[in-house]
């Protein structure tokens, strides 16, 4: 019962730091990448639909991503979707193409966005430590029930806080890099 509550533990810490992963990549710096529009949702017939569901998304060049819709009437409620977005983008409308440059960050918005960071990286600790609380929670239950020992806990108490302290040190460390690109010029 032990290995299985610790490598279940672990998957979802796992699974968390990956989320954060994908949460620090939508988070842009001055580099435009296609992933950047992965969240901008466009109705589509009806329907709310991710922006690569209705269109081809190309990187045109470093400062630029480029996006051609399947079909010519999608092309306006995409420009509205990618405009109204909040990552304050501005595409302009080149027949059958959507430009979208990516302007320079002033200092200011490189600031606002290192908080963003911040939060992204607090609120994935904190879901790493309610995996902790839910284990050793699952460990208490199990000494009531008697159907592991005290020690036992104990020890399985101290492996979950070394992967708990192994999985904030890694959140750490995404945080540090992802504010370090944020801040180069």
């Amino acid at each position: 019962m032990i290995p299985e509550l610790k490598k279940n533990t672990e998957q979802k810490m796992q699974k968390s730091v990956e989320a954060l992963k994908t949460d620090l990549a939508k988070v842009r710096t001055g580099r435009a990448h296609t992933g950047l529009l992965d969240h901008v949702m466009v109705e589509y017939y009806g329907s709310m639909v991710p922006i690569n569901q209705v269109a081809n998304v190309t990187l045109i060049d470093a400062r630029t991503i480029g996006v051609q819709t399947w079909e010519k009437p999608m092309l306006a409620k995409v420009e509205k979707a990618i405009r109204d977005s909040d990552l304050g983008l501005n595409p302009s409308n080149m027949g059958e193409l959507l430009r979208v440059p990516m302007p320079a960050l002033t200092e200011e918005r490189r600031r606002d966005l290192t908080k963003v960071v911040r939060h992204e990286g607090e609120t994935a600790k904190v879901a790493i430590r309610n995996l902790r609380r839910d284990a050793n929670q699952h460990l208490k239950d199990a000494v009531k029930d008697k159907t592991i020992s005290e020690d036992d806990e104990r020890r399985a108490e101290d492996d979950i806080q070394k992967l708990t302290d192994k999985y904030v040190a890694e959140i750490d460390k995404l945080l540090a890099q992802k504010e370090q690109e944020l801040m180069q010029i």
